[in-house]
């Protein structure tokens, strides 16, 4: 009877505390996302649910089939997302490395480095497009250097490349505070029996420090890899997907199939593609970096 008595106390607490997040969670999140396979095969306008009518697989075929644009927007979305990961993990690797240095100034340094993670994408987005277009071109006329006085948000390759700084210049930061605790947890023994050894600073990055921080690169890469992929706010901020839509992310493309073309029912349809992709891609990074973890 005193167990009984217990396991529903115990109950009762759990209901207390977790049940209005769970129903919060199966009203804004489950909810919708199951919707979301229903109206992926209507044609609607996001506005009457009465005029919601069923095209059964229309959206698909036509996604498939006709919409150009969205695949080339997945095309940019892969070439973004390869090369922002890569410059945003070697950037935080290496002021990881430097800050970990007995420099005087490195404390203020990591708070320089991590402020641009905190300030909300958008505004980020509007504040380098000044420095692009306006910042860059007065520097460019007063110094004559031509990699100021670029079209940085004009053309579709000085865009990509806006993109990507933005994107790196923001998210360096924070990977770098993850890689700068996964550096402190190495033994310094083992570092400097290494040394003794006679491995040099190559030998020592890829021996020493690459397998013993691996676990801090797994969640770094999770992340970037995720965060790019999802890049929306910096598209639309800085070039809009322009010019035309030759830098027009899949996220940005989804936006402007249901909120600009008002047609919900294929931006639906597009966003449960975008969904898959995204878990495709992060689920088989993690996989194997964490192969590279039990190996390691």
């Amino acid at each position: 009877m005193r167990k009984a008595l217990q396991l529903k106390r115990g109950w009762d607490q759990q209901i207390v505390f977790l049940g209005p997040c769970l129903l919060f969670f199966l009203t804004i999140v489950v909810t919708p996302f199951f919707l979301g396979f229903y109206y992926s095969s209507t044609d609607w306008n996001g506005l009457d649910l009465d005029k919601a009518v069923w095209t059964g697989a229309a959206n698909w075929k036509r996604i498939f089939l006709n919409d150009d644009k969205f695949w080339e927007s997945l095309l940019f979305t892969l070439r973004f997302t390869v090369v922002s990961v890569v410059a945003a993990n070697a950037l935080a690797l290496l002021l990881a490395f430097l800050l970990m240095t007995t420099l005087k100034t490195k404390k203020v340094l990591r708070t320089i480095f991590f402020m641009p993670n905190v300030i909300g994408g958008i505004l980020l987005g509007y504040i380098w497009q000044f420095i692009f277009t306006k910042g860059f071109a007065t520097i460019g006329e007063i110094t004559g250097i031509s990699f100021f006085q670029l079209p940085w948000l004009g053309t579709p390759g000085t865009g990509f490349w806006g993109l990507v700084i933005v994107f790196v210049w923001q998210t360096a930061g924070y990977m770098m505070v993850i890689y700068i605790a996964a550096l402190a947890g190495i033994p310094k023994d083992l570092i400097e029996a290494a040394k003794i050894d006679g491995a040099r600073a190559p030998q020592l990055f890829r021996s020493v420090y690459v397998p013993l921080i691996m676990p801090a690169i797994t969640i770094c890469l999770f992340l970037t890899t995720s965060n790019a992929f999802k890049m929306f706010d910096l598209n639309l901020s800085l070039t809009k997907g322009g010019p035309g839509t030759s830098t027009q992310s899949l996220a940005y493309n989804i936006y402007a199939e249901a909120l600009i073309n008002n047609r919900y029912g294929l931006g639906t349809a597009k966003a449960l593609l975008f969904f898959v992709a995204v878990s495709l891609i992060t689920v088989t990074q993690v996989w194997i970096t964490k192969r590279k973890e039990v190996s390691a």
